[in-house]
């Protein structure tokens, strides 16, 4: 199955699972994401050395909250682009299957 779809306008949009086509999407919130991440991944390397060090348990499992709250921004962040973009040209293409993925991965990422 493609992951580009064209609808009566022939305009493309992307699938469900929000990754930027060769048809020139890009996500409106790309560089923010981007951001987020290298904040999340500077996080988890602070909570690596910590445990290396031997540093304090609460001091770890607060680092360790800091980057959940990271990663969960950056999930709010992708999760709002992709409604107002993808999610809006595969419904008035009547793409519903696009719907349902979007629902699966909801579930995953609340979970």
């Amino acid at each position: 199955m493609s992951d580009e779809h064209i609808h009566e306008q022939d305009h493309a949009y992307c699938h469900a699972h929000g990754i930027a086509h060769s048809h020139g999407h890009v996500h409106e919130n790309q560089k923010a994401v981007l951001d987020r991440l290298a904040r999340a991944i500077g996080h988890l390397e602070k909570v690596r050395r910590m445990v290396e060090q031997g540093e304090d348990c609460s001091e770890v499992l607060v680092q360790l909250a800091a980057v959940r709250s990271a990663l969960n921004n950056t999930g709010k962040v992708i999760l709002q682009d992709h409604m107002r973009h993808c999610m809006v040209d595969a419904i008035a293409a009547g793409d519903h299957e696009a719907v349902e993925e979007l629902c699966q991965a909801v579930q995953k990422f609340i979970k």
